[in-house]
């Protein structure tokens, strides 16, 4: 798995689209969990999955962080494997959230919290970290 990481229009979706010209695309589904993207892999041919801000805070609802975080990890783990025994490259696009004012309202925070955790999960798992900003692209590992 790649992931590509960086701020809102910083040129993520261009860095990705010019290594992977020939991917099919997934956006995760707000009521749905991450393994259901395995219906998106086909056989040798690159999968980018977009949507993780939106569907993180989809979660917000749900109060059980370290529940929710299992599940991603278990989802993620079991989709890489998918992804790999098809020979599938996996692309994963997050958007960092991280960096500016922290918001006072409890559930943006949360939202930060959340992203932060799957966007570690997603780099453990990485074969490749790049972020991206100004439409630059450097490896992170």
């Amino acid at each position: 798995m790649q992931l590509f990481i960086g701020g809102a229009c910083a040129g993520k979706r261009d860095a990705v689209a010019a290594r992977f010209s020939n991917a099919n695309g997934w956006r995760l589904d707000i009521d749905k969990p991450l393994s259901d993207s395995q219906q998106a892999l086909v056989a040798n041919t690159p999968l980018v999955i977009t949507g993780v801000l939106e569907w993180l805070g989809a979660a917000l609802e749900r109060d059980d962080n370290d529940a929710l975080r299992q599940q991603w990890q278990n989802d993620m783990t079991a989709l890489c494997q998918r992804a790999d025994e098809l020979n599938v490259p996996l692309i994963i696009i997050a958007s960092e959230v991280g960096r500016g004012i922290v918001p006072m309202q409890p559930e943006q925070r949360r939202l930060r919290d959340l992203n932060g955790w799957f966007t570690q999960d997603a780099t453990a798992q990485a074969e490749q970290v790049w972020y991206v900003r100004h439409g630059l692209v450097m490896a992170l590992n």
